[in-house]
């Protein structure tokens, strides 16, 4: 009677055949292979096994408003405070408008549109070029910020702004973690400083929106090391990092923030970069509850909605219509180092399909690496009624555009 044969299929090797293995050896216990062990971080770019959908948005449901692109820029710069009234124009409305067409883009705002002079040329070389399909923000006069009037001249600043056209005011990261008493020397001034409550009640009696940037991703609060996130990002842009005595911490900015936006109820706030706390979803929701004058928007920032999208679905269907488009898109060349925000078709198809599909785990910039971190997003799927409000209504009613 012969002897009934066995299953080797999920068996460890015994050495049947012309390979001899010691019967003691653990295959799970490998030897590392060396040769490999020097490969940088920079270098290490894979490509995900995923077999999963993959959807092509190349027009949105809806027209869209992107409320946070930069088209021109304060030339001059003190140490991260923009001075003078000369700008740099990134791209002209010839360069923008085959993209904008092409991605169903009604209009682009440009929050840096600087002041005085060069407030004017942005609004020149923009709206007035092509009416309807940009609009302009001023900012604030910082080279002023020394004169012990400081007060009267920004606020004629605003009525000015307003008089020629400007939507409203933008406030960079310069103030909280750049400007100083000396606009670039002496001690840093907080953003609840109370020098800008005039500013802020000037642009309510305007019926001017102000946007507002303040702080940034709690990792570039934190030290540049092993157990950073973003890591690679703050190596590439060190000057990024607020790490240390020299700044005060996130929280204690997004305090300051706060104490200033109560002070100021008929000021509407619409806070840059989900209000600077993408990371913490449950923190940017009290400040809306607290607030009823503020609102936020998505620039820069799908990166973390989409690693979190059961939680990123849940607060826009909650804030749906306090939620804003935005990109904070760049012309090339000067957005070419930032892929996250580069101005071009490949850019909105990613936010697009964030929005608008429930596909999984794909990249939240146009990038070979992810430049903010290393991982992979997944869609919203949000239904028509959201999309609309965050396309569009939400920035028209906020700016007083007609609807479509």
């Amino acid at each position: 009677m012969s002897q009934p044969r066995s299953c080797f299929c999920c068996a460890p090797p015994t050495g049947v055949g012309t390979v001899r293995v010691e019967s003691s050896k653990n295959q799970l216990a490998t030897s590392p292979d060396l040769s490999k062990s020097g490969l940088r971080l920079y270098d290490f770019k894979p490509r995900s096994m995923l077999h999963v959908k993959q959807t092509r948005v190349a027009r949105p449901r809806f027209p869209v408003i992107d409320m946070h692109t930069h088209l021109t820029w304060t030339s001059n710069v003190r140490n991260g405070v923009s001075v003078g009234e000369d700008i740099t124009v990134f791209a002209l409305p010839d360069e923008l408008l085959p993209v904008m067409d092409r991605k169903g883009i009604r209009t682009l705002v440009n929050l840096t549109g600087g002041t005085g002079k060069g407030l004017e040329q942005s609004i020149r070389t923009f709206d007035e070029a092509a009416p309807g399909r940009f609009l302009t923000l001023t900012e604030p006069s910082y080279e002023l910020f020394p004169e012990a009037n400081y007060a009267q001249l920004q606020g004629d600043a605003i009525a000015h702004a307003h008089r020629i056209g400007a939507r409203g005011l933008k406030l960079l990261k310069s103030l909280g973690l750049y400007l100083r008493e000396q606009i670039d020397s002496g001690p840093l001034v907080a953003v609840d400083d109370r020098r800008f409550d005039p500013m802020w009640e000037a642009c309510a009696a305007y019926g001017m929106p102000v946007f507002l940037h303040v702080s940034d991703p709690e990792a570039f609060f934190l030290p540049t090391d092993a157990s950073n996130e973003r890591y690679e990002e703050l190596s590439r842009h060190p000057d990024w990092s607020f790490y240390g005595p020299a700044f005060p911490s996130n929280a204690e900015i997004l305090a300051a923030r706060d104490r200033m936006i109560a002070r100021h109820p008929n000021t509407t706030f619409a806070l840059m970069h989900v209000g600077n706390g993408a990371e913490n979803l449950e923190a940017v929701s009290a400040c809306l509850d607290r607030y009823p004058n503020t609102v936020v928007d998505i620039s820069a920032r799908i990166g973390e909605l989409g690693r979190q999208p059961r939680t990123a679905r849940r607060f826009f269907e909650r804030y749906q219509d306090r939620i804003l488009f935005g990109t904070d898109a760049v012309p090339s060349p000067y957005g070419d180092d930032v892929p996250q925000q580069l101005f071009g078709d490949a850019l909105y198809e990613i936010y697009y399909r964030f929005l608008e599909t429930d596909d999984e785990y794909f990249d939240y910039a146009p990038a070979e690496t992810p430049p903010q971190g290393r991982w992979s997003i997944y869609g919203l799927d949000l239904p028509d009624a959201i999309l609309r409000k965050v396309y569009h209504d939400n920035a028209a009613r906020l700016l007083r555009i007609p609807y479509e």
